[in-house]
């Protein structure tokens, strides 16, 4: 694959590792979705940032967890095996630690989900219409589960990198009784 990728981290809520999302995003660009050649710009932020540009943007108010701006031609933005991808996808890292919360996974797993939910908007999948939306969750969901095998997502987390530990996390059945897993890298 050909291509630029740009990633800014413009939040401090969590302490990414870039090298890792950077692998992560090539791997899905050049293996899962076959980008012949990109230029992307990747930019993680916070609640702030991604509620100005909600509300500049598109006319929304409040923040939202990723906003995608599609830079390509007008007869490539509507393919959904589009080879060549170019724009901007903005994250909020707020909204990945509170969704996780939500549904019970990690902000890391939430930040990748996110990555992919925007790169399918690249590609030209629309969210708009409930079959369409239908279409395009179970593309990400696919997804999503190829990056979480490739990848150890929680080493996103830059502390998880640097001592080894991954946080403490809870199961379901651990829920119900009252106690925690913790799990170490290999």
């Amino acid at each position: 694959m050909s291509g630029e990728l740009s990633l800014q981290n413009r939040q401090r809520i969590r302490a990414v590792n870039l090298r890792l999302l950077r692998q992560i995003t090539n791997f899905l660009l050049t293996d899962l979705l076959s980008v012949k050649d990109s230029s992307l710009g990747l930019h993680l932020v916070a609640a702030p940032e991604m509620t100005r540009l909600n509300e500049d943007f598109l006319d929304h108010s409040g923040t939202t967890d990723v906003i995608t701006f599609n830079h390509a031609d007008h007869a490539t933005r509507h393919t959904h095996h589009a080879a060549r991808l170019h724009g901007e996808i903005f994250i909020c890292v707020d909204e990945a630690v509170i969704q996780s919360r939500r549904f019970r996974t990690t902000w890391q797993s939430e930040l990748v989900r996110y990555l992919v939910h925007g790169l399918l908007h690249l590609r030209g999948h629309d969210d708009a219409q409930p079959a369409a939306r239908r279409q395009m969750k179970r593309e990400e969901d696919r997804l999503v589960r190829q990056l979480t095998q490739q990848f150890h997502l929680a080493l996103l987390d830059r502390a998880t990198r640097s001592t080894g530990i991954i946080p403490t996390t809870r199961t379901r059945a651990a829920n119900r009784a009252g106690s925690f897993v913790r799990a170490t890298t290999s």
